[in-house]
This record gives structure tokens, sequence and C-alpha cells, in this order.
């Protein structure tokens, strides 16, 4: 389990020093025992202030996180558990009207057991009064980065939390919708944690405790950098600055083990980057698609990039993500294409591939914020069109595209396996044949 810090302890630990400053408190009129009169509720308030030292289950105010002012909302979960009420709900309330106000970034540091049981039904509407303020805030185009703490559970983590653009937990917390008090007996108690949430795409990543300041600063810093200048795509990496001859001689190029994939593209691009991981549906692609922001030339760049392997719908799903949170921060973005084409097998059917396609050609499709593609290895059918941005798409020497493998092409038309080759020629699959065509604007280094 992970350590479980105060409030002001966990905003301490993340603050630049002396730079927290809190919000003044909304006035509420109290009633005895609160709005359900409920027998004793007064008593455990009181017994709660003077164990914690607070009155109520969040602290909210601003700070400096790594030199960037945001304002953040530290539960105390040894305040009635953390619990949501309808004091929670104004302060909460309060503290997003405020970001708003002066564009600030916000930082649920989340623990919380779910809504207050004495305030009844009053208490779980302060999650719809929670969901309208985040809807509020990404609408304005500012940042949301949350961070679970043990335990984030029940309707805190169905919005503070989950409803984050950036979701980073700390290690061994408990994190899941059912609180450890209302799951099944049976239920699988790993799967109520935080390594499970990111397993399932609904985190981004698991921190270590003595390095969430730097990473919650790096990502602070990287979502509020706007910029409307295109992102220049990469130049070539190794291989040879000499264009194909053929489509076949494109294709082997592409093909070749020892071209640079994704990774080295993006090592090479940016000075430092942080990754997001998941759909937010359940799943990831790790294998298939790179998605984040970096640091380019001193600006922030998103990117979106296929590693060369069949794309899984989950991919698809996270580089859509990827596009729309870029597009209402204002971020542009990078896309590098690099598939055979989408995964085709039967549990991308049941998983949804052509639905996670769709989303992402919308996606792209709808962004505002100038989208850079650069083609760098296979081209494949509309598995890879999908994250190419219109108008704007370069290639290497070393890639095609192709509306499908001139192999299948071949198979389709019903021609001999030795007519592959004289296939691919009159696809016109070559960069150069593409920039002849209108297809991509031009070639980097070729």
């Amino acid at each position: 389990m992970a350590e479980r810090l105060s409030a002001r302890e966990a905003v301490t630990a993340l603050a630049d020093d002396a730079t927290f400053a809190e919000l003044p408190v909304p006035a509420r009129r109290p009633k005895p025992d609160g709005p359900l009169g409920w027998p004793g509720y007064d008593a455990s308030r009181a017994r709660a202030a003077e164990r914690t030292g607070e009155q109520e289950s969040v602290v909210c105010g601003t700070a400096r996180i790594g030199g960037t002012r945001a304002v953040l909302i530290a539960f105390e979960f040894g305040f009635l558990g953390g619990s949501l009420g309808e004091g929670t709900g104004d302060r909460l309330e309060a503290a997003y009207a405020y970001a708003r106000e002066r564009r600030f970034p916000i930082v649920p540091l989340v623990a919380t057991g779910g809504s207050r049981m004495q305030e009844g039904m009053l208490a779980l509407t302060q999650l719809q009064r929670v969901a309208r303020q985040s809807a509020l805030t990404r609408e304005a185009g500012l940042a949301q980065v949350a961070v679970l703490r043990d335990p984030t559970t029940g309707g805190g983590w169905a919005t503070l939390g989950a409803g984050a653009d950036v979701v980073l937990a700390l290690p061994g917390a408990q994190v899941g919708f059912a609180g450890s008090r209302v799951r099944p007996a049976d239920a699988d108690p790993a799967a109520y944690t935080a390594e499970a949430q990111l397993a399932a795409g609904a985190a981004d990543a698991v921190v270590r405790p003595e390095e969430l300041r730097e990473t919650l600063g790096r990502w602070l810093r990287l979502l509020t950098c706007p910029s409307t200048t295109p992102a220049p795509p990469p130049g070539p990496l190794g291989g040879s600055a000499v264009l194909p001859a053929t489509g076949w001689d494109a294709v082997r190029r592409a093909r070749s083990p020892q071209r640079p994939r994704a990774a080295a593209y993006l090592d090479a691009y940016f000075t430092d980057r942080a990754a997001i991981s998941g759909d937010r549906c359940g799943g990831t692609d790790p294998d298939g698609m790179l998605c984040g922001f970096g640091t380019h030339e001193g600006r922030t760049v998103a990117y979106a990039a296929q590693t060369g392997t069949a794309t899984r719908p989950a991919g698809y799903r996270t580089a859509a993500r990827l596009i729309r949170l870029a597009d209402r921060l204002g971020i542009p973005v990078l896309t590098l294409v690099d598939t055979p084409g989408a995964a085709n097998d039967a549990e991308a059917e049941r998983q949804g591939a052509g639905a996670a396609i769709a989303d992402l050609f919308a996606a792209v499709a709808g962004a505002r914020t100038p989208v850079t593609t650069l083609v760098i290895g296979e081209g494949g059918s509309g598995g890879a069109l999908a994250l190419a941005a219109p108008g704007n798409t370069w290639a290497t020497p070393d890639s095609y595209f192709s509306v499908i493998a001139p192999e299948l092409a071949a198979a389709i038309l019903k021609r001999h396996p030795r007519e592959v080759e004289a296939t691919a020629d009159q696809l016109r699959i070559r960069p150069q044949d593409l920039v002849e065509l209108g297809v991509i604007r031009g070639t980097v280094g070729g």
C-alpha cells in the first residue's frame, strides 16, 4: 500500500518552496447534523477536525510545481475518509472557477473513499458539480493532471481522477470505482490497484513518490505551452538519401529490419518527452502506438507514432485521445506513420477495430491545431492513412504508402505471385510517386 500523506503533506511534497497559498473558503451556513439531520454527524466532523486540523475533506490553493503555477486540490483522507459532501463541493467549485479565471492548470491530489453517507443524495450530487466544473475547464483549454493517492475510489475516482487529461498514480495505491467495503467478496484485490488501472488503459503512469514532483512539473510545463506553428517534419535517420528506384525497392527498404523505427525518431526529435498510455476504454497498445508530449526546439509538440507493427484498436483510440487533448490545449501534433496495416485478427474485430479507426480519422479531420505527418516506413492502407494529416504529410526515402500491400493487391487481382513486384510499380507507392500524385507534400532528405 502506498504511504498515506495528509493533504498538506502531499502539497508540501510537490510544491516549490514557499509557493503554496490557500484559497479562501466559500461560506456556507451549516445545519445541525447536516442537511439530513444525521444524528452524531456534527460530533463526527468535530472529531475529524481535531484529528486532522482541517474543517473539510479538501485543501485548495495555488502553488508552483517545477516553476508552473497551478491550482492544487488536495484531499484529506483523515477527514471522514476524504469523502465528498456539500462543503467539499463548494470548495471544489470555487477552485475550478479560480483556475479558469487565472488560466491555471488544475492538479487534483485524490485520496477519497467516495461520497459522504451522512449527507445522502445531496453528497452524491456533488459529483455532478465536479463534472460540470471539469467540463468548463476543458472547454477553456486548461489542463487537468490528476495524482491518484491511496485510496482513490468511488465518485472521486470517476470524476476528479479518471476524468483528468493525464492520470498519474502512486505505486500500490488502491484505485477503483468500488471501495474495499462494497466489492464482491470474491473480487480479486489486484484489480483495484494503480498498476491494474495502468494495465487497463485508465492511467498514464505509475510514478514513485520521489519522482512525482519532477514528473508532475514536466507534465505541467508541457501542457501549458500552446503554439499555432505547425511542427516541422523530422529529418530522415540512417539509410540512404536516394529515393527508391522501383515500387518493390520502396517496399523492401521500408520493411528492412535495419531501418530506424519510431522510438529512434522521437529520441532524435525531442529533448524530453512524457508518454500517455491507454485508450480509457480498457485497452493499451504499447507495442504498436507511442503517444505523448515532448519539447522540440523549445516548444511543446504532441506525438502519436506507429512502431512498424499492426496497430491494435486501443492504439488508434489512444492516438485519437492524444490528438483531441492537444487540440483543446492548442498544441501542434506530429504523427509518424509506420504500419503494415491495422490488426485484422478476430480479437481486433471484437475490440472494435473499425470504430477505433473511424474515431482517429475524425480526430485528425476535426483538429484545429496543426498536424504534421511523416511516413517513416510502411504506410499500409487505411490503418496508416487514419494517422496522416491531409495536406501536410511527408515521407522519408525509406518508406512507401499504398492502398494495400502489393502482395495482397496481387492476390485480390488474381495475379501470380511472380507479378507482385510489377504490381508494386503499378500502384505507384514510392515517395516520389506520392508527391507527383499530390498525396504527400514532399520527401525529407531525398
